[in-house]
C-alpha cells in the first residue's frame, strides 16, 4: 500500500471529533459489533486444556502466575505519562521505516486505509547475558534521563514475562509430547519485542477498529490489558470479547510457533476495538527466537499422517517480510511461505 501523506492532526485532537478521517474507517464486513459479543472463557494451567485450546484457537488464561502486580501497576502508570505526553516528546522515539521498534501512529505508519486506532511503543528485550539492560539502555539513549526510572520499570517487566514465557513453553512441550524441555532450550536467550499499546477513545467507535483482524507472526505473546476492555477472538466462527482481569495474562500462540508445532497449535486470530469514552492501554510481550535460530519442528510432530507444513526459516526473515512486503493478518504465515518458495 502506498504511504500515507503528513497530516496536521494527531489522536489528541482526533478523539473529541464526530468527524472520522475515511482512513480510519474499516468494511462493513469488519466493522465491529454494534452489541458486545459474547465473552470468551480462557483455559488453564493444566496440559490438557492448553493443549486442548491451543488446537482449537490458540489462546488461553494464565492465572497465579507469581508476577508482581505492583510492577505491572507501576508499568501501566509508565505508559499513561508517555502517551499523554505532547507529540514531539513521543516522536524522540518515532519508528524509523524498515524498524519495528519506536514510537508509531496512524499518522507514521505505511498504510493508507484501514488504518488501527492506536498509538505504540516497541522496544527490544534480549535474553541475553551481555544484553541485561538492553531496555533501560533504549530508554535512556532515546528519551533522555526523564525515562530512566521507566526504562528501568520495563527491563524489569520483560525479564518477569521471559520468565514466565518459559514456564509456559514448558507446559507446551509436554503437552505436545516432546517433553518439557525441548521449547523451552529453543527459546533461552531470546530477542524478543515489548509494544505498549494505547488505544484513545472515537467518538464513533462502530466504524474504526484499534487493531485489525490478525494472527501475531511471532511466536507467543503475553497479553496484561487494563480495567477497559476491548480484546476480542475469533472462535467458533464469531468474535468474541476477552473480559478484563487485572490478575491473570492473556497467552496466544503466533505463526513463529504455529511453524515450530508443524501446524497443530494455531495462531489465535484476534482484533481490539475501541469505546468513545475511555483510552485502553495494553502490555504485549511478543516472545521471539534467537536471530540464528532455525524455525523447524521437532521429528515427534512430523509425521506421514502430519508432513512437514512449513518450510526451514529464521525469525529475522518473517519480521522482515511484515515490515516490508506484507501487513500482518490472517494469513501472513501463507503469505510467507509462498513468498519464500517464490524466492528461493
Amino acid at each position: 500500500m502506498p504511504p500515507i501523506e503528513n497530516r496536521s492532526f494527531s489522536f489528541g485532537s482526533l478523539q473529541h471529533e464526530s468527524h472520522i478521517p475515511p482512513q480510519f474507517i474499516w468494511p462493513d464486513h469488519e466493522k465491529p459489533s454494534p452489541d458486545p459479543p459474547p465473552q470468551l472463557d480462557g483455559g488453564s494451567e493444566a496440559a490438557r486444556l492448553v493443549d486442548r485450546a491451543c488446537r482449537g484457537h490458540g489462546f488461553f488464561l494464565v492465572v497465579n502466575h507469581g508476577i508482581d502486580m505492583k510492577l505491572i501497576e507501576e508499568v501501566h502508570k509508565g505508559v499513561d505519562l508517555f502517551f499523554k505526553l505532547p507529540l514531539d516528546a513521543k516522536e524522540k522515539a518515532l519508528r524509523k521505516k524498515g524498524d519495528h521498534c519506536g514510537y508509531a501512529s496512524s499518522f507514521t505508519n505505511r498504510f493508507s486505509s484501514n488504518l488501527p486506532w492506536k498509538e505504540t511503543l516497541s522496544f527490544r528485550y534480549s535474553a541475553e547475558r551481555h544484553l541485561s539492560n538492553v531496555v533501560e539502555s533504549y530508554f535512556l539513549d532515546v528519551m533522555g534521563e526523564d525515562f530512566d526510572a521507566f526504562g528501568s520499570v520495563c527491563q524489569r517487566y520483560c525479564e518477569a514475562m521471559n520468565s514466565l514465557s518459559l514456564k509456559v513453553m514448558e507446559i507446551l512441550g509436554m503437552s505436545l509430547g516432546v517433553g518439557e524441555n525441548y521449547f523451552r532450550d529453543f527459546f533461552e536467550g531470546n530477542d524478543s519485542i515489548m509494544r505498549l499499546n494505547y488505544y484513545p477513545p472515537c467518538q464513533k467507535p462502530d466504524l474504526v477498529l484499534g487493531t485489525g483482524p490478525h494472527c501475531d507472526p511471532t511466536s507467543l505473546t503475553i497479553l496484561h490489558q487494563d480495567s477497559v476492555g476491548g480484546l476480542e477472538v475469533f472462535v467458533d466462527e464469531k468474535w468474541h470479547s476477552i473480559a478484563p482481569n487485572p490478575h491473570a495474562f492473556l497467552v496466544n500462540i503466533g505463526d513463529t510457533f504455529m511453524a515450530l508445532t508443524n501446524g497443530i497449535y494455531k495462531g489465535c486470530l484476534h482484533r481490539a476495538v475501541v469505546n468513545s469514552t475511555s483510552p485502553r492501554k495494553s502490555l504485549a510481550f511478543f516472545l521471539c527466537p534467537k536471530t540464528d535460530k532455525i524455525v523447524r519442528p521437532p521429528k515427534e510432530l512430523v509425521s506421514e499422517e502430519n508432513p512437514r507444513m512449513y518450510p526451514d526459516f529464521t525469525w529475522p526473515a518473517l519480521l522482515e517480510f511484515t515490515q516490508k512486503h506484507y501487513r500482518s493478518d490472517m494469513k501472513t504465515l501463507e503469505a510467507f511461505v509462498s513468498w519464500l518458495r517464490q524466492n528461493a
